[in-house]
């Protein structure tokens, strides 16, 4: 399909033929019929792109400080390499549109293949030939509204909430300051609900289109006094309500709102403007103020959005999806005239020609117009190589399923230069990252299906990379296909996944020698390494681990069972398996306590010190935080034995004492052992297809989790049994 893509590095915009998007359980797969070009939020997008280095720097001073941050903890090369790859991924532009759905989740109720919807949300309501959209941002199109009238649903819901915000009175007098696209239908939804309406505007041919579908009143700011003429449309009153929808960095609509609105009345800001509100007027004239958050209650909220559970209507009696169906029902009823803003109609073929309108300014604009034949084949499979790629005798051939940024800097790239491995296949949930992936690390071809991948006989090993959920179900699929897996860490979120994917394994074992590996880094660090080898291979040691991992809300997909399975399966497993690397020992007893934070965006349950009991005497405590300062070094591993001490910082200090002297390691970066790890996995699933981590210690390491999920639940001690299998450790 194509999708018009926006470069965030260089702030060029382009058509790009990538794969649909796949079908998730909680929404549609929607074919585009029309989408809608938001002027102003898009060339907002498009100027910040274009932007060089210092001046997105200046313009997003808060992603400054987050980069910093970085740069003292990771290093400058590790935080330059993770800055660049979010730079360079795509983003999608759009966020209102309609068309006809093709495929239907199976946690989706009410909407059947062959329905027309409106559809809402950046990075959902793409510019795109195809589109994922969960279930709570599509709306049903009733009949009589057309496609074209229902790409508007989005941004009228935009403007409908701020009108809910005022809640004006039938026959009060109301200002809107800015009459783009937002302003205009503003206007109309007032004047549907009762209200005189006086309306501003820089830009005259805008005041007159508002004059035109019903304004009572219009003033071109530039050329005449705002303030002296509301005052004479209200009768020296003032208004009882003002509405900015304007767009800029000026603080002069705030300043316009607070001379003429009235006593005891309101401002409702819906547009991006500055908000340096001036005390004295709001003070004396005691206004109040809202801030209108963009379609409505839902919005920013990833439960509702992502996760599709709806509000109580009784209690949320208008949320995002609700005001999309008003909005379209005022369609219907000829109280909301949306064609009377379309200035501009493109075929979708011909998107980059209304790019290069918004961008030049010369022409007016208001409302701009994709049109898509619905009816055009899309493939699933893009191939991005003009030759396929030859996988030679020997060599691995490998295939990715996901390519976040951590695949980006941290696997995909080690793969890549390794000697024996091809990349042939890369799978992804959005095809605009697929494809752009796939063209950097030279992949034969992009997906969004894992099954040509696993159909694909070239493809030896199969590297997951994708939400913790997933990694069950993927690496299961893989082994049925006969493929080594490579899966980042947690290898399962859930007892039960870890017996399938046990069950799974030895199926895949039964036929042939199959690597099974999971991205348990830590132990394949330069400085972990040197750290063994100082200590006593003989005797108990005695580990503390401290991690300081910084705040992690409660809203994040880490936490949503479904998805993420918490911290302390999916980040937790990680120093556990370092501890029984370093002792050479397996859990034999957990004992976990949380704190108790009485906060609703912090779990308590990722705030835990856990005790583990070895099997051969060793013992290990495990103190995760994420309620101390992030400035701080996040890893700190003390190991005592055999008359050794050693300490680990960061990764980037490691002191070892013996024998009464002490020496020091240090370095640049951190390095953390994934280009170790690849290597090993990479020769091990060449040579004896097998992994380099004994599948005994991967399991115990997920029972020893699992086991303080429980110890917490129950107060007590548990013991934990790994499960024995042997002969599964490539030295």
């Amino acid at each position: 399909m194509h999708q018009v893509l926006q470069n965030v590095k260089t702030g060029e915009t382009t058509l790009e033929t990538v794969p649909p998007p796949t079908l998730q359980s909680k929404g549609v797969r929607v074919r585009t019929a029309a989408s809608l070009i938001s002027a102003g939020t898009e060339k907002m997008l498009i100027d910040l792109a274009q932007k060089g280095y210092l001046g997105k720097a200046r313009a997003r001073p808060d992603l400054v400080k987050k980069v910093l941050q970085k740069v003292r903890q990771e290093g400058v090369w590790n935080t330059f390499q993770k800055v660049m790859s979010k730079m360079e991924r795509p983003m999608p532009l759009g966020y209102s549109a309609a068309g006809i759905v093709e495929q239907v989740g199976d946690e989706v109720r009410g909407l059947q293949v062959g329905d027309r919807v409106a559809m809402a949300g950046a990075g959902y309501a793409n510019h795109a030939e195809v589109n994922f959209v969960p279930k709570n941002l599509v709306g049903e199109i009733p009949d009589g509204v057309s496609f074209d009238e229902a790409a508007y649903a989005t941004v009228g819901s935009i403007a409908l909430q701020g009108v809910r915000l005022a809640e004006p009175q039938l026959g009060e007098e109301v200002a809107v300051i800015g009459l783009g696209l937002i302003g205009l239908l503003t206007v109309q939804l007032l004047k549907a609900n009762g209200c005189r309406v006086i309306g501003m505007d820089l830009d005259p041919a805008k005041v007159e289109r508002a004059k035109e579908i019903g304004l009572d009143r219009g003033i071109v700011s530039s050329a005449e006094d705002p303030e002296a003429a509301v005052d004479a449309f209200t009768s020296g009153y003032g208004v009882d309500h003002t509405l900015i929808t304007a767009a800029t960095d000026s603080n002069e609509p705030i300043e316009q709102a607070g001379g003429f609105t009235r006593r005891k009345g309101q401002v409702v800001v819906v547009g991006k403007v500055g908000m340096d509100i001036p005390r004295d007027e709001y003070y004396h004239k005691e206004l109040d103020v809202k801030v209108s958050m963009s379609y409505g209650p839902g919005r920013y909220d990833p439960s509702y959005e992502e996760g599709g559970i709806d509000y109580p209507y009784d209690y949320v009696r208008w949320t995002e999806q609700r005001n999309m169906e008003a909005v379209l029902a005022l369609m219907t009823e000829d109280k909301l005239d949306v064609e009377a803003l379309t200035t501009h109609q493109y075929p979708f073929a011909e998107a980059l020609d209304a790019y290069e309108l918004i961008q030049e300014g010369d022409e007016s604009h208001i409302g701009i117009l994709l049109d898509y034949d619905v009816e055009q084949p899309q493939d699933e499979v893009i191939h991005v190589q003009s030759e396929a790629t030859h996988v030679p005798t020997g060599q691995l051939g490998v295939g990715f399923i996901g390519a976040g940024n951590y695949a980006s800097v941290h696997l995909i790239p080690h793969v890549r230069d390794h000697a024996r491995a091809s990349l042939v296949g890369l799978t992804t949930a959005t095809g605009m990252n697929a494809q752009q992936k796939a063209d950097k690390f030279g992949f034969d071809y992009c997906t969004t299906d894992l099954q040509p991948l696993l159909d694909d006989e070239r493809i030896d090993a199969v590297f997951i990379a994708t939400r913790h959920s997933t990694h069950a179900e993927f690496a299961v699929r893989a082994l049925e296909a006969g493929k080594h897996v490579f899966v980042e860490k947690p290898m399962v979120v859930t007892e039960e996944q870890l017996n399938t994917l046990h069950a799974a394994y030895e199926s895949a074992q039964a036929a042939q020698p199959t690597g099974l590996m999971v991205g348990l880094n830590r132990r394949f660090a330069p400085m972990v390494q040197e750290l063994r080898e100082a200590l006593p291979s003989d005797g108990p040691k005695q580990m503390m681990y401290r991690v300081n991992s910084g705040p992690i809300g409660t809203d994040s997909w880490l936490h949503r069972d479904e998805e993420g399975g918490g911290m302390l399966v999916g980040e937790m497993v990680h120093f556990i398996d370092l501890m029984q690397h370093l002792c050479g020992e397996r859990p034999s007893q957990v004992y976990a306590q949380s704190l108790t934070l009485d906060r609703h965006d912090r779990a308590d349950s990722d705030n835990v010190a856990i005790t583990v009991t070895f099997d051969g005497g060793s013992t290990g405590t495990l103190c995760y935080n994420t309620v101390g300062d992030d400035a701080a070094s996040k890893e700190r591993l003390e190991v005592y034995g055999g008359g050794a001490t050693a300490r680990l910082e960061d990764f980037r200090r490691l002191e070892i004492t013996s024998s009464g002297s002490t020496s020091t390691s240090r370095a640049w970066s951190q390095d953390k052992g994934q280009p170790n790890q690849i290597d090993a996995t990479v020769e091990a699933f060449s040579e004896r297809g097998r992994g380099p981590i004994g599948f005994d210690e991967l399991v115990a390491g997920m029972q020893a989790v699992f086991g303080a999920q429980e110890s917490m639940r129950a107060n007590e001690p548990v013991q934990v049994t790994p499960y024995q299998l042997e002969d599964q450790s490539v030295e």
